[in-house]
């Protein structure tokens, strides 16, 4: 079988290395890169560090608004789709990538997996939960993190085409945590000790275009009794400098950082807050404090398993919760086993037939 496989953010390029390996046993598959994502640190480190096959095809789209980037990407998709004649197309996540490959491969009645389906903030401001609804209503099987995600695409009447497979996140990080113990050496850089800083990453959309919810994480920041180590996504980086922020002495801004250097620093952080929905997880699985600094989550396991606090961006919410919350001692297998990449690739085997696939 053919699969065109789709990437184009960091959630997607770590989520692609186990994928990878465990559909190259028995399948050709054709890795296209949108591009949506593309400098080094941001893109290439995470194909050099995780030895992700070369893409394919990169696309270039680049930044952009929303409407514009998922045209690009729909037009040059559509191309490959049309030359390379896949027998399915593999989206993941909730990127404009993702929404792009689902519609540029249904148009062209092309069968499509969706990994990560069913996840739901249902916030409809949010321009990652439009594209989780239209991915899903549109893909052919849907492979689910957990078991909330399979109850909410069932409230949608989605079933027969449902399956949980686990999280290809955790595949990505017990594959590569040896790893990067052995070859980061981001905390002696950086000056760190284990325990002794809090990890923060800003990059939704609703937090970097709102000057005003920027402002308050800063103010919050600012504020906070500890260390506080800050990979800057380049969106919020811009929107940093255009409201000319200031940071406290404790505030350390830093470069965005590579996959195996991230992974340390959430590891040994106290605390992490972030509005990643990865990062959320990664911290879930290194058994990390996390506040989530939204109002909302589409991972609501985290929360309710009390390892992760929604805390919105509030000042005095924020510097509370960042000094009391703590998580119980249990931390339930809400993800899986760690094998989600070879559950995906085994279900893909057996489904051929059904939808007449080699």
């Amino acid at each position: 079988m053919k699969i065109v496989s789709i990437v184009g953010a960091r959630p997607e390029f770590i989520q692609a290395a186990p994928v990878s390996h465990a559909l190259r046993t028995k399948h050709k598959e054709i890795l296209v890169h949108t591009g949506q994502h593309y400098d080094y640190l941001m893109s290439q480190a995470f194909f050099d560090e995780l030895s992700i096959p070369a893409p394919d095809y990169n696309l270039e789209v680049g930044s952009g608004l929303h409407a514009r980037q998922t045209a690009d990407i729909l037009v040059r998709l559509e191309e490959v789709l049309i030359k390379e004649r896949p027998d399915l197309v593999l989206v993941r996540g909730d990127t404009n990538s993702t929404l792009a490959g689902t519609l540029s491969a249904s148009k062209l009645h092309i069968p499509t997996a969706h990994i990560e389906a069913g996840e739901r903030s249902f916030d409809r401001r949010m321009p990652e939960e439009i594209n989780r609804l239209v991915s899903d209503c549109l893909a052919d099987l849907h492979f689910c993190v957990s078991h909330t995600a399979v109850q909410h695409l069932a409230a949608e009447g989605i079933v027969s085409s449902v399956h949980w497979v686990g999280d290809v996140m955790l595949d990505a990080l017990l594959q590569n945590r040896p790893i990067a113990r052995r070859r980061s050496d981001i905390l002696s850089r950086l000056e760190l000790q284990p325990g002794e800083y809090a990890l923060v990453t800003i990059h939704r959309a609703a937090n970097t275009d709102d000057p005003g919810r920027l402002g308050q994480i800063v103010e919050a920041l600012n504020r906070v009794p500890e260390t506080v180590v800050f990979p800057v996504h380049p969106r919020t980086r811009n929107a940093l400098t255009r409201m000319e922020a200031v940071f406290a002495p404790h505030v350390r801004p830093i470069e965005p950082v590579s996959y195996f250097d991230m992974m340390m620093l959430e590891e040994n952080a106290r605390l992490i807050a972030t509005d990643s929905g990865g990062v959320q997880r990664e911290a879930y699985f290194l058994g990390v404090p996390c506040l989530t600094l939204r109002d909302e989550t589409e991972w609501v396991e985290t929360v309710e398993a009390g390892w992760n606090k929604l805390v919105g961006v509030d000042p005095d919410q924020v510097v509370e919760a960042w000094s009391s919350f703590a998580p119980p001692v249990e931390q339930p297998p809400i993800f899986g086993d760690g094998a989600a990449a070879q559950h995906i690739a085994d279900i893909l085997n057996r489904d051929a037939v059904r939808f007449g696939l080699p």
